[in-house]
């Protein structure tokens, strides 16, 4: 029994410097190096979100601990030589009713909160602003339909990733995430985005939102978030689309209240001046 609570012990240290580690190693807005676990949560629903994994994690962790530690005691206390002569035993009621309420009652719990979340995420308050995704092959188009103004939102050749760093060497341009032009929202702001697909299925995705959606063709979603702070926040296309599914990124600028403003009236005359958008040269660019 004494070798069994240091077991106990052990794996409890070791599950404990996991969480830490990936608390640690997970960045927010984007992926880090050697991450664990999810990426850092920059909004309600993404916190929630963690911390359903986190209760989940706590779960399934002792219960693998407490099936481990069974296996080991039967091992070591029912084998030919600790016990030459095994019980006869078939039936034992009082077992079987622990061992089928028990896992009843886990998944009740654990059901409980995921019908919460679920609801939590698909509930969409009141907007403060609302912005629609149409995702192409492979690119984003945004749209601020009461500002009434779309622009293309197209992946940075390396070529273009490299000038931007020989200009800033410290500018945060991460490859295969960085766009000519970000989605930039307010930020402590309830925003609705819609989307919907303009040829194949695609999914918007922002893994520190908490958001993840179908842009289906023909079809409007919808789904929601409000940034708490602000940054700059990287998500992909998580439907497989075509040959370059892996080459149309997210990227939401989070600004403050009087940065959105100022970005908005600039928006709105440079995009209303542009007869061809930039996503017809898409194809030759990629």
């Amino acid at each position: 029994m004494q070798v069994l609570s240091r077991f106990y012990v052990a794996a409890i240290l070791a599950v404990m410097a996991l969480v830490g580690a990936g608390a640690a190693w997970a960045g927010i807005g984007q992926p880090s190096d050697w991450q664990l676990g999810p990426q850092d949560a920059a909004t309600p629903v993404a916190e929630d979100i963690l911390q359903f994994h986190n209760i989940l994690l706590g779960i399934i962790t002792l219960i693998t601990v407490f099936v481990l530690g069974l296996l080991i005691y039967v091992v070591m206390r029912f084998n030919a030589r600790a016990n030459p002569t095994p019980s006869r035993t078939t039936h034992n009621t009082l077992l079987e009713v622990i061992w089928t309420l028990a896992p009843v009652l886990i998944l009740l719990f654990i059901a409980v909160l995921s019908f919460k979340s679920l609801f939590f995420q698909l509930n969409t308050p009141k907007a403060d602003l609302t912005v629609k995704a149409t995702g192409k092959q492979w690119f984003w188009s945004y749209s601020y339909p009461d500002s009434k103004f779309e622009f293309d939102s197209i992946m940075l050749s390396e070529k273009e990733r490299k000038a931007k760093l020989d200009k800033d060497p410290k500018a945060d341009v991460p490859r295969l995430l960085s766009v000519d032009n970000e989605l930039v929202v307010p930020v402590n702001k309830v925003v609705r985005v819609q989307t919907t697909g303009a040829d194949v299925i695609h999914a918007f995705a922002v893994p520190s939102f908490g958001i993840k959606i179908d842009a289906i063709p023909g079809r409007l979603n919808e789904t929601w978030f409000q940034a708490k702070r602000e940054g700059v926040y990287y998500g992909q296309c998580s439907e497989l689309c075509g040959k370059d599914h892996a080459f149309m990124p997210i990227m939401v600028r989070v600004v403050s209240e009087q940065a959105f403003a100022a970005w908005l009236e600039e928006a709105k005359k440079k995009y209303a001046s542009e007869e061809t958008p930039a996503a017809v040269t898409v194809a030759a660019g990629q």
